[in-house]
């Protein structure tokens, strides 16, 4: 019997350049853990200053500049060939790794699948040393003019493996995680004088500091360094130190904790949870405290040998450091005054002294003969000071176009923060219901043609407030508790909802556009959305850097807050992901946009304000809910009355 076999299926060694391709599948997912490696090498270079040009989001151009030690040009083949490093002399080294980065293939994998140039010049060389690797053919090391330091680029990113680069995302996007990359590398070395470019634009350009505060404060804005609680800590010689953020300072995703090991990012799931029970009892469900915390551990206790990228590692003892956190943050809260502070001065342009009560009353009349314009579809912009309105716009088919205003305003009651905009049915003819209030508070809302309303809705319904949050109502069959926070979001989500689905949204146009500081993840998931925003009247633009400019709102969402509102939409679009679907993030915005613009619980309401909520159940589809499923209302029958106080039999 003879046996046959085949030499296809004999074990045989693996290429250098099959194994550098496998390897990149690792390490090099995309153009952001090129930058990362980059980065890391530049760190243990003893660099100063690094500058990072980005073209494309990556996929295009990758250029790192940076003035440290420079590499030797006998070593300059080394440096992309695989397993080969500087860092690590023996075994016994793995286990005290006390540099950013000691695999050795980082380089390697990159230049296997890219066209990259190396160029380096040690201090006391006249001249440098250029490399080029195309797709993992390398030249020979050939003299060439730079300055002291090294620069790599790496152009084409997965030019020969068409899948990984047919899989990048967007440029925003690929930009949104080079940035995050960035941010993780700045924050851990403030001393660090560090630039990032992306095509051609700088988005970051941070002198080196000292203090870790005044990093923080030009990446996230003095708004939330002003919220920033500092803490440190020391025992077992593990030491513990950062910042932490007002609990009235949250976010609805983890992605604002970034914990640090010796100067490295990591990701360790007991230590978010020391952070998350620190702040229990303090956040709201489903908010997630802002961190900045360092740890620094003997390297002998500490493992970073766990995964190609670096960001998990295992400690010898990671009860001590559970502990360490809890016990540090609870001890620093417990000593200080957690209340939330209202910022008077917010707004971004001064009240005035006095205010005369006459114009203010001809402001208000002018801003509810323009909410009153319900079907004209127009968008009205007026002066930062209350001025009248300058001009009106309509929005058709995404165009925004101008209309001189040359009406005068029209004699209108006072203001009614609750304006319709949606016509009532064409089969409701019954005149304006009129209204009074008594002494007592009740609102009294008077409908003379009763006939053609529901039974719910008698001829005089008779209503008031009660804890400013809840509107007692009594109808014909007995009594509606209504929740004015819920019913108000319901009668928005429709009326917004209905508009985006007509391609009609009312368009606020904001003369000075409202400026707000973002990181830059958060910078491109905006513009990466920046269609779908502009469908539902958010007109974001960028503002240069990580700035972005809101420019319009929809006319609904008067009522709140602009730099709070971008911020809720980042939050949202990050919580939803990048496999949601567009209907799925639609929604989600509209039930948050409702939700912000409708009035809280705890404002008290005037007359003509219940009234006009009030008036307003019978124009919505389901005003029993609110978008989040809440009821808006709870009804106690007359008879459940006669019973409970014993009137029947």
């Amino acid at each position: 019997m003879t046996l046959h076999t085949d030499v296809s299926s004999r074990i045989q060694p693996l290429s250098a350049s099959l194994v550098n391709k496998i390897a990149a599948g690792e390490v090099i997912e995309r153009p952001a853990n090129v930058v990362k490696e980059l980065l890391e090498n530049s760190v243990d270079a003893l660099a100063s200053r690094i500058e990072v040009d980005i073209e494309q989001g990556g996929s295009e151009l990758i250029r790192l500049t940076d003035d440290g030690e420079g590499i030797h040009p006998d070593d300059l083949v080394l440096a992309v060939s695989s397993h080969a490093t500087s860092k690590l002399r023996g075994a016994e080294d793995l286990f005290r790794v006390q540099t950013m980065g000691f695999r050795g293939e980082a380089l390697a994998s990159v230049a296997e699948v890219s066209r990259l140039r190396l160029r380096s010049r040690l201090a006391e060389s006249l001249e440098g040393y250029e490399l080029t690797v195309d797709a993992g053919e390398r030249s020979e090391p050939r003299p060439c003019g730079c300055p002291v330091g090294t620069q790599i680029e790496v152009r084409q990113l997965f030019l020969n493996t068409p899948v990984r680069r047919k899989f990048l995302k967007t440029q925003a996007t690929e930009f949104g995680h080079i940035g995050e990359q960035f941010t993780r590398v700045a924050l851990a070395h403030p001393q660090l004088s560090m630039t990032l470019r992306h095509n051609g634009k700088t988005v970051y350009e941070l002198p080196a500091t000292f203090g870790l505060l005044e990093r923080l404060e030009m990446f996230y804005g003095r708004q939330l360094a002003e919220q920033l609680i500092e803490i440190e800590a020391e025992h077992g010689g593990v030491r513990l130190w950062g910042y932490v953020a007002h609990p009235s300072q949250s976010k609805a995703t983890r992605k604002s904790q970034y914990l640090f090991l010796n100067g490295r990012w990591i990701q360790d799931r007991s230590l978010q949870h020391a952070l998350g029970e620190a702040y229990r009892g303090l956040l709201m469900v489903g908010r997630y405290p802002i961190a900045f915390l360092f740890l620094e551990v003997p390297a002998g206790d500490v493992d970073v040998n766990v995964h190609p990228t670096k960001s998990e590692v295992r400690f010898r003892d990671s009860q001590q450091l559970y502990r360490l956190v809890l016990s540090t943050l609870r001890n620093r809260f417990l000593g200080m005054d957690l209340d939330s502070v209202l910022d008077v001065n917010r707004g971004h342009a001064k009240p005035p002294a006095a205010v005369d009560p006459a114009y203010q009353q001809q402001v208000q009349q002018e801003l509810v003969a323009w909410a009153k314009d319900e079907l004209s579809g127009r968008v009205a912009e007026w002066r930062s000071d209350g001025g009248a309105i300058v001009e009106s716009r309509e929005l058709k088919d995404g165009e925004l176009v101008s209309r001189p205003t040359d009406e005068p305003a029209a004699e209108v009651p006072p203001f009614v923060p609750f304006p319709s905009h949606s016509p009532a049915p064409s089969h409701d003819h019954s005149p304006t219901p009129s209204l009074a209030q008594s002494a007592d508070g009740v609102v009294h809302v008077e409908t003379p043609d009763a006939a053609e309303r529901p039974a719910s809705q008698a001829a005089e319904l008779r209503a008031m407030q009660v804890h400013d949050c809840y509107l007692v109502v009594a109808t014909g069959n007995g009594l509606t508790v209504v929740d004015q926070h819920a019913l108000h979001e319901r009668i928005l989500y429709e009326r917004l909802r209905n508009r985006v689905l007509a391609g009609d949204v009312e368009v606020q146009r904001l003369l000075v556009p409202v400026t707000v500081e973002l990181s830059a993840r958060e910078a491109a998931l905006l513009e990466e959305h920046q269609e779908l925003l502009g469908e539902i009247g958010l007109l974001v633009e960028p503002f240069g850097g990580t700035t972005v400019a809101l420019k319009g709102l929809p006319s609904l969402m008067q009522r709140a807050s602009p730099d709070e509102l971008v911020r809720a939409v980042v939050d949202l679009l990050e919580e939803r992901g990048a496999n949601t679907s567009r209907r799925d993030v639609l929604d989600s915005l509209l039930h948050m946009m409702s939700c912000k613009a409708a009035i809280k619980a705890g404002q008290r309401l005037a007359a003509e304000e219940i009234h006009a909520l009030l008036s307003q159940r019978h124009l919505v589809e389901d005003a029993h809910h609110c978008p989040h499923g809440r009821p808006t209302a709870l009804t106690l029958s007359r008879d459940a009355l006669d019973r409970q106080f014993g009137r029947l039999g």
